[in-house]
């Protein structure tokens, strides 16, 4: 039983997420939707994972996740959603949901114009919901094969439900930077930095790498940090993080 415990543990790092739950807007930096790059007017992929163990410990975890972009010569279509849900002893101990969809336009090889919005529920972290959006102006600095680095910024709006009752509607400046690096034919790192700036400012952070098994089969490795100026009183954490190894299929 303990050989199995421990086996079960391990399987599950490489089936869902760990530590604490980030209520992050992570998948901003999933989507490399740059239309004059695309080779298919077309990419999505799907990933899953689920663990339940029983025993001296019961517990189980599902996780979930869905991207989707469409292109056409000089715009970009995506959208995308993920769910995780975990507990420990018959207790819930993290339950995650988001939706959300991004558009962009390429005004020349490096400008661009984009427009983004995302819903977030995270009740246990305090959050029945948060609705996200923004628009501005993006800089594709590098776009090669090997190396690839944008920048964006805009101003936008955000609207907190809180788990324990309340709401709250701010105005705030958004920034991001998402770098990929092509470390081989097989292997890529990818980084990403994003900034909600307001009375409660968010920070998120995503370093990851991703190897490619086969033309549709990959493994994504992930580390996402969260840090909210101004949590709620239900869950006064400043920093959130989140670890996952999730195995990806590409449409």
């Amino acid at each position: 039983m303990k050989a199995l415990n421990k086996l079960s543990a391990i399987l599950l790092l490489s089936a869902g997420a760990f530590c604490h739950q980030a209520l992050a807007d992570n998948n901003v930096f999933t989507s490399m939707d740059d239309p004059s790059t695309a080779k298919k007017p077309f990419e999505g992929s799907a990933s899953a994972g689920y663990l339940a163990q029983s025993g001296n410990t019961t517990s189980s975890s599902l996780s979930a996740q869905t991207n989707m972009t469409w292109y056409q010569p000089n715009t970009a279509y995506s959208l995308w959603g993920n769910a995780s849900n975990t507990s420990s002893n018959d207790e819930r101990a993290s339950e995650t949901y988001q939706v959300g969809g991004r558009t962009r336009y390429n005004m020349t090889d490096y400008d661009y114009l984009f427009g983004q919005a995302s819903w977030l529920s995270d009740r246990l972290n305090g959050y029945d919901g948060r609705t996200f959006f923004a628009a501005g102006y993006g800089r594709q600095i590098l776009n090669g094969p090997v190396h690839s680095l944008r920048v964006e910024a805009g101003p936008g709006v955000r609207y907190d439900d809180f788990h324990e009752g309340g709401h709250q509607t701010q105005a705030l400046a958004y920034g991001a930077l998402s770098y990929q690096w092509q470390l081989t034919d097989t292997t890529k790192f990818i980084q990403g930095v994003s900034v909600l700036g307001s009375d409660d400012t968010t920070v998120n952070s995503e370093t990851g790498l991703q190897v490619a098994i086969n033309d549709h089969f990959s493994l994504k490795l992930a580390y996402n940090v969260t840090w909210n100026q101004d949590p709620p009183d239900s869950a006064p954490d400043h920093t959130d993080t989140k670890t996952s190894v999730l195995l990806s299929y590409a449409m």
